[in-house]
């Protein structure tokens, strides 16, 4: 069993940066892969990005390319979302997960923090 719990999140203007951080309890952490997602108000869930459990292997969504970033310690057992260049379509709740395979398809994803809030001013 793993329980996830996310922070960091808050109010940024657009093009500021935020880290997101996802802390896992239980000492499983490190067999999972993880990944962030989000969800806008009106609209569905969306992947964001993922981290193989060795974190040799990154996957994101275009619309964040190139302005965030996945990373983990297995060791502190978190994973962390730095988030840069923020734009107002940014504004959503980010949940981080904990899948058995390296996916961005959230029907695989076992586990789930409650979501942290993300708001990006013009």
């Amino acid at each position: 069993q793993v329980q996830l719990v996310e922070s960091g999140g808050g109010l940024v203007q657009a093009g500021g940066s935020l880290r997101l951080s996802c802390v896992a309890s239980g000492r499983t952490f490190s067999s999972y892969a993880m990944g962030w997602f989000r969800q806008a108000p009106g609209k569905e869930r969306e992947f964001v990005a993922g981290i193989h459990w060795s974190g040799g292997s990154l996957m994101y969504a275009d619309s964040v390319k190139g302005r965030f970033t996945i990373s983990r310690d297995n060791a502190e057992n978190t994973v962390y979302l730095q988030m840069n260049s923020l734009k107002p379509e940014d504004t959503a709740v980010y949940y981080c997960a904990a899948s058995s395979s390296f996916t961005g398809a959230a029907r695989w994803y076992k586990y789930w923090g409650q979501g942290t809030q993300v708001t990006v001013s013009s």
